[in-house]
């Protein structure tokens, strides 16, 4: 019996220690992303689509403002992915690293700006071959999603360069993730 309650009393005091560390970061809320320019499930305005291969719209990046950040974070970075393209990889619209920890959220267009820039944050090369953000632009017909996350790292040094290819980007921000957020969007045309 004595061992019985040996493991029970070690339960207990590794939970107890588990919720002394957990709770601040459970205290701090979901962490969550919302836009004015993206509203879930809706179709991406023109601003937004990608200004070539037969698309016409201005190629500029949503605003995104995220909050309820997990404890610990070091860094954030976003991605925009687009499932349903053509091919076993999907298509990467966009993919930004390093942003500070302190940053809340990227004002529309902070990738052709220079907002990105400034903040030393480092952004990958999309899927259509150019650095930065690059918007929906589906083939003629058809409809896709486009997924927007928000991710919150333990480091602030992913080691990327700027220009990188995005699933390189997306590969090293999967190494220290600590919450993510998303906005899941449509296009069509």
């Amino acid at each position: 019996m004595s061992t019985r309650w040996s493991v029970v009393a070690s339960v207990a005091l590794s939970f107890s220690a588990w919720l002394g560390v957990a709770a601040p970061a459970l205290a701090q809320g979901t962490f969550s992303v919302t836009s004015k320019d993206l509203e879930p499930d809706k179709a991406v305005g023109l601003q937004h689509v990608y200004n070539s291969d037969g698309c016409s719209g201005k190629n500029i990046s949503p605003q995104l403002r995220w909050s309820g950040v997990p404890a610990g974070t070091k860094s954030f970075a976003v991605t925009m992915f687009d499932p349903d393209a053509p091919g076993p990889a999907g298509w990467w619209h966009w993919a930004v690293a390093e942003i500070p920890a302190d940053v809340r959220e990227l004002p529309s267009n902070a990738s052709a700006s220079g907002f990105l820039k400034r903040m030393h944050a480092v952004e990958a090369s999309n899927d259509f071959g150019t650095p930065g953000y690059g918007g929906p632009c589906p083939p003629q017909g058809q409809t896709h999603r486009y997924i927007v996350t928000v991710y919150a790292l333990g480091t602030s040094d992913l080691r990327l360069a700027p220009g990188q290819p995005a699933p390189m980007f997306d590969h090293e921000i999967g190494t220290s993730i600590l919450g993510k957020a998303s906005i899941t969007v449509k296009y069509g045309r």
